[in-house]
């Protein structure tokens, strides 16, 4: 049985997941208006992955008779600046997001809530996964500057990126 303080910070990371996928439908319309459309799909799929990381939230809260309590939630920015600068605010939002997975599964192990726990060590795997993928993209757009061709290239890229089976695991 899941104790009501744990519960109680699931159901924060649960919104906070909400957010994310708020954030990344942000992100995918400011790079579409920017006719950035291979970042806009692929910050699309996020805003998708990140519905599918609250649902497994909501899901869990579910099967554990806990309270499910959806909050108000905040409005994301409209603008980021350069295709770079939207990369890096995402970076930076995952390694917020990382903190936060990674406090709450210290916080199950102190209360010997193990079920709990491998819940949350899907969650920390999946953020190796997504800090490696965000600085990957930084990496190459970095490398060609402000070289229109090679954004473009980027661009084209990233919009071949598909939902993976992991994606739709939740």
């Amino acid at each position: 049985m899941i104790s009501k303080k744990m519960a109680k910070a699931l159901n924060e990371q649960m919104n906070k997941e909400f957010y994310s996928a708020y954030l990344y439908l942000s992100m995918a319309a400011y790079c579409s208006k920017k006719d950035f459309s291979g970042a806009a799909n692929w910050f699309l799929l996020q805003y998708q992955e990140e519905l599918q990381h609250a649902t497994r939230f909501y899901n869990y809260l579910i099967e554990q008779d806990a309270t499910v309590s959806l909050k108000e939630i905040a409005k994301p920015q409209k603008k980021f600046g350069s295709l770079l600068e939207t990369y890096q605010q995402s970076l930076e939002h995952e390694q917020m997001m990382t903190s936060m997975l990674n406090n709450l599964s210290n916080d199950a192990l102190k209360e010997k809530d193990h079920a709990t726990y491998n819940l949350l060590q899907w969650f920390v795997n999946e953020q190796v996964e997504e800090e490696a993928n965000v600085s990957d993209i930084i990496s190459k757009i970095k490398l060609v500057k402000n070289d229109g061709y090679g954004l473009l290239m980027i661009d084209n890229e990233l919009g071949q990126r598909t939902a993976t089976s992991a994606d739709s695991a939740a």
